[in-house]
């Protein structure tokens, strides 16, 4: 387990377009000092800064949209997941646009270049929230909750009609090797039949078979999977990304079941409200804690 805080070596850029504004944008991820957390910076608007934490959680329609003063930054759960997935704790997140660009609608393009420009461990020590009762937040057949457990866990179920998708379920260890291996690659998914109804919405206007993969009733179009499973990868990729608005990495069994980011979302907000079911420790009082145990 990661004793210390993390931050990147140096600064890394990107451009692309929003998934659902259809704008154009730069982000650009900037090293930050100890106990920083993650950060977005408007740089349109004098660079206003909006926490990515579950206080801010906006509107989690089909993204989840953060907001602090009427200021917004939306579809911020694939860049988040791959900082939670990464173990990266500090970074200013700088963006020109109301929106994070879509890139190819998974993590790959951040996983690749945040590896090549390397990861820095910090003078601070990191903080875990260690989950010591359940929590659990349900509607309907939906649900996502967390468990205690001594290790990095994630259970992950979906089961949709789209004979494409099925039911599928994935449980893995988290760690950075497992998730740039197992998750990152995975991409934001949707169907032929909703993209007008979206569209009417003003969604997805910059939504492409580049930055998604599309299914018709006869299967996917013009397309092929990364892996067999790629949805319920991606929608684990989503959780994490939603879970990590908790503020601290997670020592404990995350579980969804049929959810989206309205539960994801509403977990880290239970999460952080219940202080009689978590401590945040740092590994080094974990390691005492066990000790003392046995």
């Amino acid at each position: 387990m990661i004793k210390l805080q993390r931050t990147l070596k140096r600064k890394i850029r990107f451009e692309g377009v929003g998934l659902h504004t259809g704008y154009n944008v730069h982000l650009t991820l900037v090293p930050a000092l100890p106990d920083t957390g993650i950060r977005f910076r408007r740089t349109d608007l004098r660079n206003f800064e909006i926490e990515a934490v579950r206080s801010h959680v906006a509107k989690v329609s089909y993204a989840t949209t953060l907001m602090k003063k009427g200021v917004m930054i939306s579809t911020v759960e694939h860049l988040l997941s791959v900082l939670y997935g990464l173990d990266i704790d500090n970074l200013y997140l700088d963006v020109d646009s109301m929106e994070v660009p879509i890139l190819d609608g998974s993590g790959a393009s951040f996983i690749e270049e945040i590896v090549e420009a390397g990861i820095v461990e910090q003078d601070a020590l990191r903080k875990y929230l260690v989950v010591e009762k359940p929590i659990e937040v349900r509607s309907g057949d939906k649900i996502a909750g967390v468990y205690p457990d001594p290790g990095r866990k994630a259970t992950y179920i979906i089961d949709f009609e789209h004979k494409a998708i099925g039911r599928q379920e994935i449980r893995m260890e988290l760690t950075p090797e497992t998730y740039r291996r197992e998750i990152g690659q995975a991409r934001t998914f949707g169907f032929v039949s909703d993209v007008e109804c979206l569209k009417s919405l003003g969604l997805i206007r910059g939504g492409s078979l580049d930055n998604a993969v599309v299914l018709d009733d006869s299967g996917i179009v013009g397309n092929h999977l990364r892996y067999p499973d790629e949805f319920v990868r991606h929608k684990l990729l989503d959780l994490l990304g939603d879970i990590s608005l908790t503020g601290y990495p997670i020592i404990g069994h995350l579980v969804a079941e049929k959810a989206g980011h309205a539960i994801h979302t509403a977990l880290a907000d239970r999460i952080v409200r219940s202080k009689d079911r978590y401590r945040i420790c740092t590994t080094e009082e974990l390691e005492l804690r066990l000790a003392n145990a046995v």
